[in-house]
């Protein structure tokens, strides 16, 4: 990864947005939300029930994977931050932006699809807070995420287990100029709609 703070321009929520790497010291601020929608188990191929250590294990992997944060307009100080009650996290003043509470609003993590031969393509993870949905949050870590794995050297970016009755990000990678290269037919237990194809989705780069 070859930045670690960067700003889209006009922010994909009605202002800007702040992207920053994440440590696992920053794991107190994705817990909630990530543990929100794994415990759901209608999206992603995570165990429900996976604890705390677990899941910060799972997230943040080993080099070179990456896990970035998005806040909204005020970069969450790393190892200086403290957690609130409300997701907000407190930032120290003097890195250019507003200071004040800054609001996690979601995270996502890129690495290698798979080692040895197979690491020039990378694969990506998103997990938008629900209070931050229906705001371009996905969209914009998606966008970030392309530009990150492009200047990491990934020659394509690919999702192996995109649930088909997960429209909006079905939707929205195609959008983006994803494609549907395979498909696992029955291949996700939606804990409603039973049992529904996981899609293989790739975007050259």
């Amino acid at each position: 990864m070859t930045s670690t703070t960067s700003e889209p321009a006009g922010g994909a929520a009605g202002g800007g947005l702040a992207f920053r790497l994440a440590g696992p010291s920053d794991w107190p601020l994705i817990w909630p939300f990530w543990h929100q929608i794994v415990a759901a188990g209608d999206t992603y191929c995570y165990d429900p029930a996976m604890g705390y250590d677990a899941g910060r294990q799972l997230w943040f992997g080993s080099p070179p994977d990456g896990v970035w944060l998005v806040s909204d307009g005020r970069l969450v100080s790393g190892g200086r931050g403290t957690e609130a009650p409300d997701g907000q996290a407190t930032e120290a003043s003097g890195d250019g932006l507003d200071s004040g509470p800054a609001t996690v609003l979601g995270s996502y993590r890129l690495g290698p699809n798979k080692a040895g031969p197979g690491s020039h393509i990378g694969s990506a993870s998103y997990m938008v807070s629900e209070s931050a949905r229906g705001r371009g949050i996905g969209r914009a870590m998606v966008l970030h995420c392309l530009d990150q794995a492009r200047a990491a050297g990934f020659r394509g970016l690919q999702f192996n287990a995109v649930a088909a009755s997960n429209g909006y990000a079905v939707k929205l990678y195609l959008d983006l100029g994803f494609s549907v290269i395979g498909t696992v037919p029955g291949g996700f237990h939606h804990p409603e709609q039973g049992f529904v194809d996981l899609l293989i989705m790739f975007h050259p780069l």
